[in-house]
């Protein structure tokens, strides 16, 4: 059975980019456009992994990373920042808010898929 992967972005190229990488790697995807969708899509849906942006409107990555590690069925769920912040204090904010790993914008398809694979298998 395909593992499910939760991905959050506003901008909808970026999401048409993750969610072909993702299906093209053999994973089922749901999307969101922000981070309260995201939230929401979350506790609609049992995912695997979380693949948020940063920069969204109505709630961000690190609010909505915050959020989901409140939620006890999220305590152990990988959540992977993929953004175009990439300065040292915005990773180690990343890190105390719960996020497993970093991935900068623009990304490259098969390391994306590499590092999925790491992460869920």
């Amino acid at each position: 059975m395909a593992k499910t992967i939760l991905a959050v972005d506003d901008s909808a190229s970026i999401r048409k980019m993750v969610l072909f990488t993702l299906k093209r790697g053999g994973y089922d995807v749901v999307e969101a456009v922000d981070g309260q969708d995201g939230l929401e899509k979350a506790l609609k849906y049992q995912v695997n992994l979380v693949l948020t942006d940063q920069n969204m409107p109505r709630m961000d990555g690190l609010t909505l990373i915050h959020s989901l590690r409140e939620l006890a069925n999220y305590h152990a769920v990988p959540i992977l920042m993929l953004t175009t912040e990439s300065s040292d204090e915005m990773k180690s904010k990343g890190r105390a808010a719960g996020a497993t790993g970093w991935l900068v914008k623009p990304f490259d398809p098969s390391r994306l898929l590499d590092v999925v694979r790491k992460v869920i298998g």
